[in-house]
């Protein structure tokens, strides 16, 4: 860079679960000095916070009704990302399969949506530097004006396989039969559904390794950088 004081890039990288958003997201973050969010935390947080209270997951208009009440707090160091609710902090508890099993309901709520999208674009307009946002409806609904959008693909044989690495023991074709409702779901919804925006570069992971998708990944980057 020419001059010191590069321009913070807001890099948004969405896709279904399984293509390696999540560690590409932060590997990349971390490299170029970027913050970096998880967005699929947040919507995990709040459903956690759902549950913890008892709210009636089948009910919208319940879900709806409570969706300005948790206070969630999303720390963007990627070597640290923490995630707390009303103090509490939950990065374990959000990844269990209960809140797995709950998330899409509790995302697909338009009031959960617009709480949590005003908080992403909060925490993406105040990042110094710039940041790397991570989810399924960034470069679409969240930051629509994103410097750069990114959507990871794999196939659902290479994502199953590895999420199925991620969650010990788990079966493989039963991981696949979720995924592939989880992404009908996400992809069907009326409010942000699961979408690659138009002007988003696509990179397929199935035949790639991690560290050639970020490899990928902070070259677009980088020439995005250079050219602003």
């Amino acid at each position: 860079m020419e001059n010191g004081a590069a321009q913070p890039v807001i890099v948004a990288i969405d896709g279904p679960s399984g293509t390696g958003k999540s560690s590409t997201s932060k590997a990349v973050a971390a490299q170029l000095g970027l913050s970096y969010l998880d967005t699929g935390a947040q919507y995990r947080a709040i459903t956690w916070w759902m549950v913890t209270n008892g709210i009636d997951i089948a009910d919208p208009h319940a879900i709806a009704a409570a969706a300005g009440k948790a206070d969630i707090v999303s720390g963007t160091d990627p070597a640290n990302p923490t995630i707390t609710v009303d103090g509490t902090d939950v990065a374990g508890p959000i990844r269990t399969q209960e809140v797995t099993s709950k998330v899409s309901a509790v995302s697909a709520v338009p009031e959960v949506r617009a709480r949590i999208t005003e908080l992403q674009r909060t925490i993406a307009t105040s990042a110094e530097q710039g940041i790397v946002v991570e989810g399924r409806d960034i470069g679409t609904t969240v930051l629509p004006d994103a410097d750069l959008k990114i959507f990871l693909t794999a196939s659902p044989e290479a994502r199953a396989a590895r999420r199925s690495g991620e969650l010990k023991g788990a079966d493989v074709n039963a991981t696949r039969e979720a995924l592939i409702k989880r992404d009908a779901a996400d992809s069907s919804r009326k409010t942000s559904p699961l979408a690659k925006a138009g002007d988003a570069v696509e990179v397929d992971t199935t035949e790639l390794t991690l560290a050639q998708v970020i490899e990928c990944v902070v070259t677009l980057v980088e020439e995005k950088r250079a050219g602003k």
